[in-house]
């Protein structure tokens, strides 16, 4: 069993539920919202007592065998904030396991670009590794590289987003992403008091991630007023989307909301709200919790972000991996089952709604996990 929510167990407990979607009395939105429109309520919910039971029992199947022939990798979308926290899990995971750190590879795309992360499939392959788990850019770009690393007995993981239509382990460890975008859409509709006119920022319109987030984001406004007037790529660029963000609001100035679906989309469309004056008039519900934008809570200038676990992400899926090695995928799988979605393909990492009122209760959390 890990240790490491031990002491912090106390001080979250009021805060942290059982289920994604369980709703908790308590946080409010920094942006001033209609009158008659209540404050927007926060969870911090993640599955990590499931995740640590689960790491125990991988970890006692695995004692008493050979781990020397571990060689697995951790590779990821773009090199974003909302990474440091799985590369600390990743990394902490392959330590409790006493995996060798030139056997414990962490990747971040520098620009978040296809090539970028091609390549280093390319060069992991070439130093022998038995396992990697990939948040892909473009899932139809990867198949062939996947289909030709578990050809060759490599082990898949997708973390982050699903790999559907490739030859992926048929596991998905991290946020259910439907229901992800459906806090944020439901988030939307209150703080929006159920009418308005609404953009939707991120960085692939193909990722499998995304495109089950904006389904979710779209089905939780069902019942109100609020339209989607625009859906736009921003291509992995925080840059591009503050710029598309400011294109928006100037062509369209009856947008009353923002909905950032990549965790540095929050920050620059915080920083759009800024430059053209509406902080408070138009309201962004983002995902992530990189550390801009929780400074862009605690301001006020955005309303809620849908926070996952990363760390997660990161932590178990070494052990998933290892796991794969020493004692093989049929074995694993056995193990893994009982915590799977009813999808019986997804292993949650978590999900939950991150307000003003829960940042110290957040932050005390990270901290603990030993994530800066």
């Amino acid at each position: 069993m890990k240790t490491k929510y031990l002491a912090v167990a106390t001080a979250i407990a009021v805060l942290v539920v059982a289920a994604a979607c369980s709703k908790n009395p308590g946080g409010s939105s920094g942006s001033a919202p209609a009158a008659s429109t209540p404050p927007l309520q926060g969870t911090v919910a993640f599955n990590q007592d499931n995740l640590t039971k689960l790491d125990g029992e991988l970890k006692s199947a695995m004692a008493g065998k050979d781990l020397s022939g571990v060689n697995i990798a951790m590779v990821v979308n773009v090199a974003a904030d909302y990474w440091k926290a799985g590369q600390v899990g990743f990394q902490k995971g392959c330590t409790d396991l006493g995996i060798a750190k030139n056997k414990c590879t962490y990747f971040a795309p520098p620009n978040g670009k296809l090539t970028e992360q091609t390549s280093e499939l390319e060069t992991l392959e070439s130093q022998g590794v038995t396992g990697y788990s990939i948040s892909a850019i473009d899932p139809t770009s990867a198949a062939g590289t996947i289909h030709n690393d578990v050809s060759k007995g490599v082990f898949v993981l997708a973390v982050d987003s699903p790999l559907p239509d490739t030859d992926a382990a048929g596991l998905y460890l991290g946020t259910p992403n439907y229901t992800a975008g459906l806090q944020a859409g439901q988030a939307m509709k209150q703080v929006l008091g159920g009418k308005g006119k609404v953009a939707i920022l991120v960085g692939s319109l193909t990722a499998a991630n995304a495109t089950q987030r904006i389904q979710g984001f779209e089905d939780g406004l069902k019942g109100s007023s609020i339209t989607v007037a625009q859906k736009v790529n921003d291509n992995l660029q925080a840059s591009t989307a503050t710029s598309d963000a400011e294109t928006i609001l100037a062509n369209n100035p009856d947008i009353t909301g923002l909905y950032g679906v990549y965790s540095y989309d929050g920050p620059a469309l915080a920083q759009a709200v800024q430059s053209a004056g509406k902080a408070g008039k138009v309201h962004i519900i983002s995902d992530d919790s990189d550390a801009q934008t929780i400074g862009f809570i605690n301001s006020g200038v955005i309303s809620g972000t849908v926070v996952q676990m990363p760390y997660e992400q990161g932590y178990t899926g070494a052990y998933i991996m290892a796991a794969v090695k020493v004692l093989g995928k049929d074995a694993t799988m056995a193990i893994v089952k009982p915590y799977l979605e009813t999808d019986g393909t997804t292993l949650s990492s978590g999900v939950g709604l991150l307000t003003q009122s829960d940042l110290s209760q957040y932050q005390a959390l990270e901290s603990q996990l030993g994530i800066g």
